[in-house]
């Protein structure tokens, strides 16, 4: 199966332009499994509406029964009852619509967070971490207002048109001057509505090329101030925030511009009213009473137009937002993978041996004719990679940049899938299990060995949850690390934000979690990469007595771990170029040479087991320890 990124089709889909029904049918698959909660918020709109349109009619029967000389109490009863009701029965609604608004956020905000870890790997990169936290934040914040647009634009709809037909019964001239502003202020909206959308998909996506680019400087703010680049950061930074201000503003221009319509259209429909019917009163075509009862309907339109317009208005924004939650949900993910669960359990993970037909003397991986890429048009990354892994014993992928070794881990992580070839665990097919399945198997240290959130005993336990204190102890100890988390006041519940725990410290955290539980693999990312020197032969031994009782695969930056390992791959340009040990590398491949000689040791004798590297990082043989990153490249 070919590694590819989004289709350029979903990836345009949110921008592209596409029919007002089948934009709105997207806000409608977020408000769907609410329909019996919002039909109750409906009727409760149309109960306080029925109550707010009676009002004028009761009070022309004040004022009738006023000029009748007639007891007020009844009238006035009814009246102070309609407003009680009608305020009761508003509340009700306002509180069931904020709870229905809550509920299609979190949804909405859920099923992005599923989306996410449920994604492959290849589908999440391509996208900087602050664009993604917009999607999972900003985007469903959207869906708050907009989720009560459809009981809002009802309740309205059904409010203006019930206005009217009473207005019209009261009195049929007046009507006509009413809707001649209704009508002129209906298709202005209609213009104007499409650009209020337009405006705040472009806000949105704006904010989100913001919070890429300031999660990015974030995360590198002491690259910034060692390198001086404060201002020009801050620069960079408020371009992007000026950018989406922008939009936010054209957005805020339309829909300020919709509001004002709306209302000076209302507003000059009651002068005309006022006006007319004022005339018409002084003839004596219509009593005062109809007149000032039909004055408090026209006064009484601003609230269904208002209604209307901000219902309109939030619909759009809604449906711009669920135009770029969609694009998130288009995202593939992994084989086995169910972003649509309501809650994960974890898949169990197969016992060892049961994944193949597990042979003893067999290796644990296999790689036959392995070609992969992360994109259709891109060159392959890995070619051709014919590699078996022992069953116990430590194996070091070495080579320049670029070489492939990283996409040799995502390959045996099921990161990415193999273009052509195929992958065996035991003997048994990749294909044929789940990737939770075959991470069971494994356990992996990234280079920058990542925390997450949580304390020291949090991010030990995040592989197995169920493990107990003594094993943490045991792993810390494995790693040299158990006499400072001991000193530590709160000693595992050490929150890992804090100053007290170096990055070197991290890191064999990390290594640590990995061998919590011994894995039939091991995979690190060079583990010694960010540890000094006198830490570093414990490493170094923690990951010798690992590959006495099962399988050590390490990318290898550093001298001493290629001169420990059993077994060492060289890479250059996604092929493997030679297989062998230290010494019979030395004699027959010349770009393992060259990387030995660039380091001035010659044909030096391995580091003894157990050596540690001075602090200014030489062993005690003197053989100076340089990343391989850093050596010639072809």
């Amino acid at each position: 199966m070919t590694v590819t990124a989004v289709p350029a089709a979903t990836e345009s889909e949110p921008t592209a332009p596409t029919a007002p029904r089948a934009r709105t049918r997207l806000l409608l698959t977020y408000l769907r499994p609410h329909w019996p909660a919002m039909l109750v918020g409906l009727l409760l709109g149309l109960v306080a509406n029925a109550a707010g349109l009676a009002t004028p009619l009761v009070t022309k029967w004040v004022l009738d029964t006023l000029g009748a000389g007639e007891s007020l109490a009844r009238p006035v009863a009814v009246l102070l009852v309609l407003v009680v009701v009608g305020a009761a029965i508003s509340l009700w609604q306002w509180i069931l619509m904020g709870r229905i608004a809550e509920r299609v956020v979190l949804d909405a905000r859920t099923g992005v967070i599923r989306r996410y870890f449920a994604a492959r790997i290849d589908q999440l990169t391509h996208r900087s971490g602050g664009e993604l936290v917009t999607r999972a934040t900003s985007d469903p914040a959207l869906l708050h207002q907009a989720s009560g647009s459809l009981v809002g634009l009802t309740n309205g709809a059904l409010a203006l048109v019930g206005t009217l037909v009473l207005m019209g019964a009261l009195d049929l001239v007046l009507l006509g001057a009413t809707m001649v502003a209704v009508v002129v202020v209906a298709v202005l909206m209609g213009l104007l509505l499409p650009s209020i959308g337009r405006a705040q998909e472009a806000a949105q996506e704006s904010v989100g090329r913001f919070g890429g680019a300031l999660e990015g400087s974030l995360r590198a703010i002491r690259t910034v101030k060692a390198s001086r680049a404060e201002q020009r950061q801050t620069s960079a930074l408020t371009t992007h925030a000026r950018d989406a201000a922008e939009h936010g503003l054209r957005a805020a221009r339309r829909s300020a511009l919709v509001w004002t319509i709306s209302w000076t259209g209302i507003q000059l429909a009651v002068i005309v009213i006022l006006g007319v019917g004022a005339a018409r009163a002084e003839r004596g075509l219509i009593e005062v009473s109809t007149l000032i009862a039909f004055l408090l309907y026209a006064f009484g339109l601003m609230g269904p137009i208002s209604e209307l317009t901000q219902n309109l208005t939030a619909m759009q924004a809604g449906i711009a937002a669920a135009g770029r939650l969609r694009e998130i949900e288009a995202v593939e993910v992994e084989p086995g993978s169910s972003p649509t669960t309501t809650a994960a359990a974890p898949e169990p993970v197969p016992p060892v041996g049961t994944v193949g037909h597990r042979d003893p003397t067999g290796p644990v991986l296999t790689l036959r004719g392995v070609t992969a890429r992360y994109a259709p048009s891109a060159p392959p990354a890995v070619r051709g990679i014919d590699l078996e892994i022992p069953r116990v014993g430590h194996t070091a992928l070495v080579g320049p940049s670029g070489a492939g070794k990283t996409t040799l881990f995502s390959l045996l992580l099921r990161f990415v899938e193999p273009e052509h070839g195929e992958l065996l665990l035991d003997g048994g097919r990749y294909a044929d299990h789940t990737p939770a399945q075959i991470r069971g198997r494994l356990a992996y240290v990234e280079q920058e060995a990542p925390v997450v959130p949580g304390t020291i005993g949090d991010n030990l336990r995040f592989t197995h949850p169920d493990a107990s204190d003594d094993e943490l102890w045991t792993a810390l100890r494995a790693v040299n690390l158990h006499e400072k988390v001991s000193g530590l006041a709160l000693g595992l519940d050490t929150p890992l934000a804090a100053t007290t725990v170096s990055g070197g410290e991290r890191q064999r955290i990390a290594l640590a979690r990995a061998v919590l539980r011994t894995p039939d693999v091991l995979l690190l990312d060079e583990a010694t990469s960010q540890v000094d020197g006198l830490t570093e032969a414990v490493v170094s031994r923690c990951v010798r007595q690992r590959a006495q009782e099962g399988a050590v695969v390490t990318i290898a930056h550093r001298l001493s771990t290629v001169l420990d390992a059993d077994q060492i791959v060289v890479m250059e340009r996604g092929r493997i170029r030679a297989v062998g040990d230290h010494a019979t590398l030395l004699r027959t491949d010349e770009l393992y040479r060259d990387l030995v000689a660039s380091l001035r040791i010659g044909t030096a004798e391995p580091v003894p087991a157990g050596s540690a590297p001075d602090t200014d990082g030489r062993t005690g043989s003197g053989t100076l320890l340089v990343p391989f990153e850093r050596l010639p490249q072809e």
